[in-house]
């Protein structure tokens, strides 16, 4: 956002406005006491005045240029310079500072400015889309394997979650740009490392000496770990990714010995959380003056009854569960171990642990079809957010993926599916406490920022498991609005306020709002208009 020049107009229009007051209030009546020539000397003191105030500005401008050229223009975080007097700036990297670049992603973008009339849907596909490639990952080979690194954006750390979902929308680009694939298959090499290194850390360095401000939290921290939350949701989306890289590319290079090693450390994990002998290895504590970051009775959550569901300690927002039975990240999971299955059986021809995965996710799915249920007196039957397996639950929903809005888009439900439907009503109503609705739009927020802060995160995710037209179009013009001036889709805004936002550099949600551009252009382009 650009804050200077607001404030030089401003302080110029000021200065302006009072040095002739002062004139005419201080100096006039005294001139006109000296009688003879008062008139003269008065236009005299008029024109001095007037005169030093435009030098003034003029020599201020000159040495505020002269320090810092980018002064007088915004300078967004992901971009170059912007020039504030076109209505879309190059706020884009250039080219020879991107990280990655893709013809493939390149000629979407081409294609996508050309054919689509609104040119501010244009300026922002082009800066979103590609903001992971061009500012977060990090390419390179080990051993004779790709190997990527891939940052969130303004936190120098890799999360499991967060570059999954990264860089997932490139898939379908794979077949046209080979250095792409390889990219992404780094990815899934990279993860692969630190899934062994700890399977219940949710963010690794690509340095096992680089310092992290979490060294001091009371769990089992490790060297290149740089946080250690448990969240099933980390172990889920990594297989989405290879799942997906593996279907669409038909190339099952990346998984070895190590990559088969990883999907039975995922399987233990999940074993040891359903909590069905004990509690499991993982605990955690944080001296923190934020609740979001406790966890209750010893740092292993509230207790559960052990139905088959699988304990989260974590939400994919970071923060802590109230009940460990996160619905949405089991019904995640039991996508994910399904797929696992499949590829486990297709490329080791290993059926004893192909089966252990798939029964694992038939358990977990017959558990959520048992508990993950209430009727809610307005809506009837709806899935819960939280659960302890006791009858308790919680009933709520969070912007971040995986949530019960985004449950079709991850493949845990149909799209029709009359629970899910009327879950979907409520996550999107008053109901919900962490929905809001404000002057500017409305949406789900959550526990990490607080009230009144909606999440572009959650509106994309309504477009993308919408069938509805007008509900799409509204999204897409409500995130159109709600970017703060900046080109960039943000991790959230205010309701009322758009350019009151958090995170001007956070790349899941600008490629994420591209996937949304690019399938709503490939499948209904007459929104776009």
């Amino acid at each position: 956002m650009s804050v200077v020049v607001p404030l030089k107009n401003i302080l110029g229009q000021v200065i302006n406005f009072v040095v002739p007051l002062i004139v005419i209030g201080f100096i006039a009546p005294s001139i006109t006491k000296l009688g003879n020539n008062a008139s003269r000397m008065l236009g005299v003191a008029l024109m001095v005045a007037y005169t030093s105030s435009v030098l003034a500005a003029l020599l201020s401008m000159g040495a505020g240029y002269a320090i810092n050229k980018n002064l007088i223009f915004a300078n967004p975080v992901n971009g170059g310079i912007a020039d504030s007097s076109v209505p879309f700036p190059i706020v884009r990297k250039e080219l020879s500072e991107r990280n990655f670049s893709s013809p493939a992603i390149e000629k979407a973008i081409a294609t996508f400015k050309k054919e689509v009339k609104n040119k501010e849907l244009g300026w922002l596909f082009e800066n979103c889309f590609p903001n992971t490639l061009d500012t977060t990952v990090f390419y390179s080979e080990k051993n004779g394997r790709p190997d990527t690194y891939v940052i969130t954006g303004d936190i120098d750390a890799m999360w499991l979650r967060d570059s999954s979902a990264q860089v997932y929308p490139y898939l379908d680009f794979m077949s046209e740009d080979k250095k792409l694939q390889n990219l992404i298959a780094g990815v899934i090499n990279k993860q692969v490392t630190f899934i062994l290194k700890d399977p219940y850390a949710n963010a690794f360095h690509d340095d096992d000496t680089k310092y992290t401000r979490w060294a001091s939290d009371h769990t089992e921290m490790k060297p290149g770990v740089h946080e250690r939350k448990y969240e099933l949701d980390s172990l889920c989306y990594p297989i989405r990714l290879a799942y997906g890289y593996w279907k669409k590319s038909g190339d099952s290079s990346p998984f070895d010995a190590q990559w088969k090693k990883s999907i039975e450390v995922i399987l233990k994990v999940c074993k040891e959380q359903q909590r069905k002998k004990d509690n499991g290895p993982y605990s955690f504590r944080r001296t923190s003056e934020w609740a979001i970051d406790a966890v209750p009775m010893g740092g292993v959550g509230y207790k559960v009854n052990p139905v088959g569901l699988i304990c989260s300690t974590f939400r994919p927002s970071d923060d802590a569960t109230v009940f460990p039975f996160l619905i949405p990240s089991n019904f995640f999971a039991v996508v994910s171990l399904m797929q696992a299955s499949e590829m486990i059986r297709k490329i080791t021809n290993d059926d004893g642990l192909a089966d252990e995965l798939i029964a694992l996710s038939d358990e977990v799915r017959r558990a959520l079809q048992e508990y993950a249920v209430v009727n809610h007196p307005q809506y009837g039957k709806i899935y819960a957010f939280e659960v302890d397996g006791f009858g308790s639950a919680y009933l709520s929903d969070d912007a971040n993926v995986p949530n019960l809005l985004s449950l079709p888009y991850l493949g845990g439900t149909e799209r029709h599916d009359p629970i899910y439907e009327n879950t979907r009503k409520f996550v999107w109503s008053k109901g919900n406490s962490f929905f809001f609705k404000g002057t500017v739009a409305e949406g789900i927020g959550g526990h990490h920022i607080g009230t009144d802060m909606i999440w572009p995160m959650s509106i994309i995710m309504k477009a993308l498991t919408s069938n509805d037209d007008k509900e799409i179009k509204y999204c897409i013009q409500t995130l159109q609005k709600t970017h703060g001036g900046t080109g960039f889709i943000h991790e959230s805004f205010h309701k009322d306020d758009p350019k009151k936002f958090t995170r001007s550099w956070f790349a899941w949600a600008n490629t994420l709002f591209g996937e949304l551009l690019w399938k709503t252009f490939t499948e209904r382009p007459h929104l776009l208009e």
